[in-house]
């Protein structure tokens, strides 16, 4: 993992956590079916570190270019309440969820991956990518993941956010202890 000097700084002050769906939750194919059916790969670990963050109390929101029910549904598996679908330009997405959430702007992590992410990337507190972002893209984030997008890269880069607010060792701790089989049923991967 890639860390720039200022990133545990910022991590520390985290209270979102924003993705993009293309080549961040997912590798960044699109899979086209012989009916025109869309298909996009998501990866369970990434889900479980969504849902670890939320029992932390961190907030989550997507925020993506294209528009897709495959996206609504996995965030709604997520309970992602805030998604933002078909924005080219995320920045009035942004802007929206700042007013809506009341957040400050070092308050917000995004992760990206391309192009479209940086105007958003240049606002947050904590920008971060995965292994694959495009070089502008790395180069303007505090943190890169070692996975690449959709195989990982929101877990691996959650999991530093967890470890710099001091949360790594309670996440571990409530998995070694012995629970109730219903309140391991809201673990979503």
């Amino acid at each position: 993992m890639e860390i720039h000097s200022n990133a545990l700084r910022a991590a520390k002050k985290i209270k979102l956590i924003i993705l993009d769906v293309d080549g961040v939750l997912t590798d960044g194919g699109i899979y086209i079916g012989e009916q025109g059916e869309l298909y996009k790969p998501f990866n369970c670990r990434d889900g479980l570190g969504i849902t670890l963050a939320h029992r932390l109390g961190l907030k989550t929101a997507i925020i993506t270019g294209r528009q897709s029910k495959q996206v609504a549904y996995r965030a709604r598996e997520l309970n992602i309440s805030e998604v933002f679908q078909g924005n080219s330009d995320k920045r009035e997405a942004y802007n929206e969820l700042k007013k809506h959430t009341g957040l400050a702007d070092e308050e917000i992590a995004y992760i990206g991956d391309d192009l479209i992410d940086l105007p958003i990337m240049l606002q947050v507190g904590l920008p971060m990518a995965v292994a694959d972002a495009v070089p502008a893209v790395r180069m303007h984030s505090l943190v890169v993941s070692d996975c690449t997008g959709g195989h990982g890269a929101v877990r691996d880069l959650l999991e530093f956010i967890f470890k710099a607010q001091g949360k790594w060792e309670e996440i571990i701790a409530s998995f070694l202890v012995p629970v109730k089989l219903e309140e391991n049923a809201g673990l979503v991967q």
